[in-house]
């Protein structure tokens, strides 16, 4: 499985593809970082970004897109710069009409280091040793992007099983939900 992780930024955005299945270690593709002039205008920064990914998106051919999924943070205006970008990530998997998951950066640091309290260093040095890199990936948003690509490929088969076992379970109570009403219908009512 090929997957485009993507650490939505609107100054720097990391973007970081690997292969790899679940249970195994994960093979490096690329690393990029798309940045954009703080001193443009939004719309054109969108626009560099959205341009940006669309087109390693299309180089690289991903099966799944997996987003560091935005948190609330005391500074509103770095969460909505974030924000943005993030939506400008999930639409370049989307137009595709490739999957694309979302992960909080809690649950990228259990994945990849084990705890969700990781801080940065740990998680440089994970995504280092999991790839075996001879060096770490930089600058960090790099990182990111590669850690959420792995923690996709870790942990979306299993979240892609259990949607299927759950679509299929309630495929089997609404066949059975029709089955009854059909017996019923022959039974001339309820009783």
């Amino acid at each position: 499985m090929r997957v485009l992780g993507i650490d939505p930024g609107l100054t720097r955005c990391g973007v970081g593809v690997v292969e790899g299945v679940p249970g195994r270690p994960c093979t490096l593709v690329a690393y990029h970082v798309v940045r954009t002039d703080p001193d443009d205008a939004l719309p054109l920064r969108l626009l560099r970004l959205e341009t940006e990914l669309n087109a390693l998106v299309g180089r690289y051919e991903p099966e799944s897109v997996a987003v560091e999924r935005v948190f609330a943070q005391h500074n509103v205006r770095t969460v909505m710069g974030t924000a943005q970008a993030s939506a400008v990530a999930v639409l370049s998997g989307a137009r595709r009409g490739i999957a694309v998951e979302t992960y909080t950066p809690s649950e990228v640091k259990a994945a990849i280091t084990g705890s969700g309290t990781a801080d940065k260093a740990q998680m440089i040095t994970m995504v280092q040793r999991l790839l075996r890199l001879d060096a770490p990936p930089k600058p960090a948003d790099a990182a990111d992007a590669l850690a959420l690509a792995i923690c996709h490929v870790w942990r979306g088969g299993t979240r892609a099983r259990v949607a299927a076992a759950a679509a299929k379970v309630e495929a089997a109570v609404q066949k059975s939900k029709t089955e009854q009403a059909a017996r019923v219908r022959q039974r001339g009512g309820p009783r």
